[in-house]
């Protein structure tokens, strides 16, 4: 089967693929809530790996960069339902509910288990995905606000987040490189991340790292998987993909063109 979507909304859809995993580098335009139904996923942020399954409960801010592999388990396959939380309806929902704002450290990814409320609500989804036609706006809208409003109560500090719609602004290149270079992104959105157009973020690259960010990103990416190989005695099948990496064979070709020797050679 592979991967399949199943949108009854453009903002609602199951997510389910049978593959051995799948793996991508993400940034997204919206908040995201996901109730994972089976199978289990692998969060690789720039300084943490997190593992979640079956009925765990994620919400993933908008542009926050994380790597996300998902994997069937137990024979079933990795199912879940999303739920989009766009900006526009995010700001017709607080032009009811006024919020005063405050400035918020970079957003995180938040848990929230099996939580009961966020559960029933995202469980009470799963018959709509056998209708035949689209969900209807009126119900989309009543389950995505109602969603929206459990995350308030358990959450009250969510109102920061979720009411605030700027955009990235100017930030440190050194800083954000430094934190976020595993992550296999275009230039496009690297520069977008720091507050820079594409032809400013590789000028600026260049004043700072004295190449470009295609050849620093190679080697960095290297450097942290020799380093996960030698020192934390973990097998290059286990770390290709958390480096920036999306096949085995290519990660094997660049390391040993880079060292001189397999990763598999490496003596631990």
């Amino acid at each position: 089967m592979g991967y399949q979507a199943y949108y009854i909304h453009p903002d609602l859809k199951l997510s389910s693929f049978d593959a051995k995993l799948y793996r991508a580098d993400v940034l997204f335009e919206h908040h995201l809530l996901v109730w994972f139904i089976s199978g289990e996923t692998r969060i690789v942020q720039a300084d943490k790996v997190h593992w979640f399954g079956a009925g765990d409960i994620l919400f993933f801010p908008r542009n926050e960069l994380v790597t996300v592999i998902n994997y069937p388990k137990d024979g079933l396959p990795h199912q879940s339902v999303v739920m989009h939380l766009t900006k526009n309806r995010l700001t017709e929902f607080y032009a009811r509910n006024k919020v005063a704002i405050r400035p918020m450290e970079p957003p995180k990814f938040r848990t929230f288990n099996h939580h009961p409320l966020l559960k029933s609500c995202l469980a009470s989804l799963i018959p709509y995905f056998e209708l035949n036609d689209p969900l209807p706006e009126a119900i989309a809208s009543l389950k995505i606000n109602e969603a929206i409003t459990i995350l308030r109560t358990i959450d009250p500090a969510i109102d920061h987040l979720l009411a605030n719609f700027d955009e990235p602004g100017k930030i440190s290149l050194v800083d954000f490189m430094e934190q976020n270079y595993m992550f296999n992104m275009s230039m496009d959105k690297f520069g977008y991340l720091t507050g820079r157009s594409l032809t400013t973020f590789k000028r600026d690259f260049k004043k700072v790292f004295q190449t470009t960010p295609q050849k620093w990103l190679m080697e960095k990416r290297l450097e942290l998987a020799h380093y996960q190989i030698r020192e934390k005695k973990r097998k290059p099948s286990e770390v290709y993909l958390e480096v920036g990496f999306e096949n085995l064979s290519h990660f094997g070709y660049a390391f040993r063109k880079r060292y001189g020797y397999a990763p598999t050679e490496i003596v631990n």
